[in-house]
């Protein structure tokens, strides 16, 4: 009899595929198999050992290789994974790639990859150092290799001689082994001394090792609501050191590359213990390796991002979750999962702590505080001699301006600068200007693709599309009259770093955001210098929002932002009101005073008012209240089905027969289809349909029998469609 399998692919369809088993080979549940699809060769993940099928077993295909014998997830891993399927409703196999590493996707060995070093040969141990008196650089190169083996990234690292190395190679002294490294455990060895916990600190350690000291426990979640300056990562470390002296690991999430080489230079220092970043900068082959690592116990504290939460851990004693307001840890592409919520579950099922970290919690979570799901830890204090930072409103209204910057907030920003400090000032618009204008007709240079102004990037001398990502060179003339009088119209961090550089010319400007931070390592170079004082003043996007510390930034500036004040996203107003507290928290968080000014047009705004005159804490409560009555999450489940095509009738007519499957209940309601707010992107229009239900559960079993009926209709073949379950970007 042949045997069958059932096996997962990497393909955006709901359902399995089943192939045929050699009586030589045999599989289990998770492991990976190289399958035929079509033309392709597909690496799949099999479901089901043995099967059945259902249908003309003449048809089925032979597998084509069995990539390993066993599961590549633990079992709770790979629960956590079926479950992220069904809530997200996701077709599996794509759930399942996505968890894996991208070698992992290609088919390449779960196994480590040997590594290159360089050792004293015998000839070499023979040597006296003495005799290199007169080549300093070989003689400190062979000093270091008498310690210990040195890899090729550890010579860059440490900046030895390449010409040393070569020259001591060609004398015998020295050579190159190649070896797998050997799984080795770790031991417990305390860093730097831990810092004086202030009373609010020490009421929170104290309330997480109480949990972690019981002998069975659940799973458990904190939200540990700080201010910023707070010292909410020295609560972090100091309960991640009970779990890691008895040999258990912490995963560590934070929203953004950018805040994981301090946190791993922050973490090194307090624990002498292996770590490892699992982030989109690595390559394929780094990112394997410290996946690798944390499955088999190697690494006992693993810091990353977004995705890190699919990495398997095996012994994992603790999950923090830093900035979890922080809308980057939902995916909003492919499989729409929010990290967050997968760490709440996973937290539950392994029965782990969870720490949810932040000075502006998200409305869900205060949610889950008040229904009693969350245990709520505050620090309302800053750490150490840091004083809370005063609020300054400048209302632009009749005003002259410079670029954006106010004759007011020029003059004081030389005050600052003349005392020796820093200023920090917030744009978040990157580029030279927001659009490329005719003096003399008004044209306006749009995408063609998305009907949007291209940005000026003056110093590429480039017009880009952050949209779709389309380029083309700034053009001299008009594209309608032939004027060469072009202008620009808005300010980005580009013009903004050429202004003050003409304006402040004693102090050196640094601008951090994406275009200035493209090339591996410069981010965190920029980082550095910034947090050193070498540059005087700051200009960044929301990459300098949260979690960094700059000591000496007394003085930080919004420059702009207004639009979000009357956006038509329910969710706008806690965005703001998150970024500005997180931005306003840049200023005085060491010994010197900080101030926070406020550019605006709006002074007298409702929502301006109460952030600076009662906080993000006053506020929050009060938004969760409208919430409430408005029927909005967290107290209502959302669902947003997307279409896009390139013809404008074939996205909206699939809508259409998507909301008419869908009609016919009571407890869901269909909203739309409407146009995107961003109604044309790449060349495809853009339509969307709002499913808003009281209860979750109602929206979910609704879906789940609807879902399957959606792929069969004839309009689908025109236009492409996707679900996004919890929406946090309409656009």
């Amino acid at each position: 009899m042949a045997k069958f399998i059932r096996v997962a692919l990497p393909v955006p369809l709901w359902r399995s595929y089943d192939y045929q088993l050699a009586d030589d080979l045999s599989v289990t549940t998770g492991c990976r198999v190289i399958v035929p699809f079509g033309s392709r060769e597909l690496v799949g993940f099999v479901l089901q050992a043995d099967c059945t099928p259902d249908y003309d077993v003449s048809k089925i295909k032979p597998i084509k290789r069995v990539l390993e014998s066993s599961c590549i997830w633990p079992e709770s891993m790979w629960k956590l994974l079926l479950w992220a399927s069904g809530y997200y409703h996701h077709p599996l196999g794509d759930v399942l790639a996505h968890a894996a590493p991208v070698a992992l996707r290609k088919g390449e060995a779960a196994d480590y990859q040997s590594v290159r070093r360089y050792i004293r040969t015998a000839q070499g141990e023979q040597i006296d150092l003495q005799q290199l008196k007169r080549a300093p650089q070989q003689q400190r190169l062979l000093a270091a290799l008498s310690r210990d083996s040195l890899t090729p990234a550890q010579l860059r690292q440490q900046e030895y001689s390449a010409a040393a190395l070569k020259a001591l190679q060609d004398k015998g002294w020295v050579e190159t082994e190649v070896v797998k490294p050997d799984p080795e455990p770790w031991q417990f060895n305390a860093g730097d001394e831990a810092l004086r916990l202030n009373p609010q600190q020490a009421v929170a350690v104290a309330a997480l090792h109480q949990y972690l000291q019981q002998t069975q426990s659940a799973g458990k979640v904190w939200l540990l609501e700080g201010v910023t300056g707070s010292g909410k990562t020295e609560v972090y470390l100091q309960a991640m050191q009970q779990v890691l002296e008895r040999g258990q690991q912490v995963l560590v999430m934070v929203p953004e590359i950018g805040l994981t080489p301090q946190t791993v230079a922050r973490f090194e220092q307090r624990f002498k213990v292996p770590i490892v970043a699992l982030h989109s900068g690595l390559t394929d082959s780094e990112r394997l390796q410290g996946w690798l690592q944390a499955r088999d116990g190697q690494a006992a504290i693993i810091i990353g991002t977004r995705s890190a939460i699919f990495t398997p851990c095996k012994s994992l004693g603790m999950i923090i979750l830093d900035e979890e307001h922080d809308s980057s840890f939902k995916q909003q592409d492919g499989f729409r999962y929010n990290a967050r919520d997968l760490a709440v579950k996973r937290a539950y099922d392994e029965k782990l702590p969870l720490v949810l970290g932040t000075a502006t919690p998200s409305l869900e979570s205060l949610a889950n505080v008040e229904a009693g799901r969350y245990q709520h830890l505050q620090l309302t204090d800053r750490a150490g001699e840091a004083q809370h930072a005063k609020h300054k409103i400048i209302d632009l209204k009749q005003q002259r301006m410079k670029h954006g910057l106010s004759e007011e907030l020029l003059a004081r920003m030389n005050q600052h600068l003349e005392k020796g400090n820093q200023v920090l000032l917030f744009l978040n618009r990157r580029g030279f200007a927001s659009a490329l204008i005719c003096h003399e007709c008004g044209w306006v240079s749009d995408c063609h693709r998305c009907q949007k102004p291209f940005t000026v990037h003056q110093q590429k001398n480039l017009l880009q599309c952050h949209h779709c990502g389309a380029q083309q060179r700034i053009p001299r003339q008009c594209g309608d009259c032939g004027s060469t009088q072009l202008i620009t119209q808005g300010v980005g961090t580009e013009q903004l770093e050429t202004v003050l550089q003409q304006e402040l010319p004693d102090y050196p400007v640094l601008r951090i955001d994406r275009d200035s931070t493209r090339k591996k390592g410069q981010l965190a170079a920029h980082l550095t210098a910034a947090a050193s004082g070498e540059y005087p003043i700051l200009i960044g996007t929301q990459m300098l929002a949260k979690g960094h510390h700059f000591p000496d930034v007394t003085l930080v500036a919004l420059l702009d932002v207004d639009g979000a004040l009357y956006s038509s996203d329910f969710r706008a107003s806690e965005r703001l009101g998150q970024l500005y507290t997180q931005v306003a928290g840049r200023a005085g968080r060491a010994s010197k005073p900080g101030t926070v000014v406020l550019q605006t047009h709006h002074p007298e705004h409702p929502l301006i008012q109460e952030l600076v005159n009662n906080g993000y804490h006053d506020f929050a409560r009060s938004a969760l209240a409208e919430r409430q009555q408005a029927l909005l999450p967290p107290y209502a489940s959302m669902a947003l089905i997307r279409a896009e095509a390139m013809v404008e009738q074939d996205a909206l007519l699939l809508l259409q027969a998507i909301g008419q499957h869908l009609q016919g209940v009571s407890e869901v309601v269909v909203i739309g289809p409407m146009p995107a707010p961003l109604a044309r992107r790449a060349g495809r229009f853009r339509f969307q349909l709002l499913l808003h239900a009281e209860q979750r559960k109602f929206l979910h079993a609704w879906l789940q029998r609807q879902l399957p009926q959606l792929e069969k209709l004839p309009e689908a073949r025109k236009a492409r469609w996707s679900l996004d379950i919890d929406p946090q970007d309409f656009t």
